[in-house]
């Protein structure tokens, strides 16, 4: 009886693992945080809408499946991947070691660096002049930013925020000297609130930081079907037509300011 129990406990876990760590044959479910626009946004109607959610149906087509976005928060993407309530992450997520312990990333498809957006009347007019006692930092709770301002700019009071929107009318209303996040975020708010902030888009990092898809660790014939969709969105022209569609102000912007543009 005890060979015949134990062996019914086996079939049954093995069933619940294949059920969390697999795919619908005709469905993938994939998480965002839809507050990114224009990569991760809703339209009027409230539904998906930006830069990532057309990759998202664009690879659908790909792989011949539906897509199914779910909209959750930042810090439950991974535990959501993780658990087997999502099939992949597609939600601009920076590639890092740290996240590569647990989860699985495609080939990069984007790549940014770190920027500042300062408020006007700081003194602060560098990476390195927010590194002293008295300077306040927003972050976003959990972003490579944060790890970074943690790792490099221990000096300075960091204020902790889960929504970037946040940590901007921190710097906005004058109650944190800056806010480091991707340049194309920085730029934005620049361009909304000329009058109280001034950016820094440069980067000051000595390389890019590169954006991946990201799927179950070990999960290799999903993350071989992305990647070569990736490449093959790339080669026919894909990233240049959400460009054209989504980022054409700040396209120019990098041109004149000679920055590598994102893809």
């Amino acid at each position: 009886m005890k060979k015949i129990f134990l062996l019914t406990l086996i079939i049954i876990m093995s069933l619940i693992l294949a059920s969390c760590g697999s795919k619908s044959n005709d469905e993938v479910i994939v998480g965002m945080e839809l507050a990114y626009p224009p990569f991760e946004m809703t339209d009027e109607q409230g539904k998906p809408s930006g830069i990532s959610v057309e990759m998202a149906y664009a690879l659908g087509d790909y792989l011949g499946k539906d897509i199914k976005i779910e909209n959750m928060a930042w810090s439950g993407l991974i535990p959501a991947l993780t658990s087997g309530k999502i099939d992949m992450i597609l939600s601009s997520m920076t590639i890092t070691e740290e996240r590569e312990k647990t989860i699985d990333f495609s080939d990069p498809y984007c790549k940014s660096y770190l920027a500042i957006l300062f408020n006007k009347n700081s003194k602060a007019q560098s990476i390195e002049d927010l590194n002293a006692a008295g300077m306040k930092l927003a972050v976003k709770r959990g972003s490579t930013a944060h790890i970074y301002a943690v790792d490099n700019l221990p000096l300075a009071e960091l204020v902790i925020f889960e929504k970037e929107d946040a940590c901007v009318l921190e710097v906005v209303n004058g109650n944190a000297d800056a806010f480091i996040y991707d340049q194309m975020t920085i730029f934005k708010n620049w361009q909304n609130y000329p009058d109280y902030t001034r950016a820094d888009l440069s980067g000051f990092q000595n390389d890019f930081e590169y954006w991946g898809i990201a799927v179950r660790e070990g999960d290799k014939d999903f993350l071989n079907e992305i990647n070569s969709f990736i490449s093959e969105y790339k080669e026919n022209g894909g990233f240049d037509t959400l460009s054209d569609k989504y980022l054409t102000d700040i396209k120019n912007t990098f041109k004149e300011l000679n920055i590598p543009f994102f893809f």
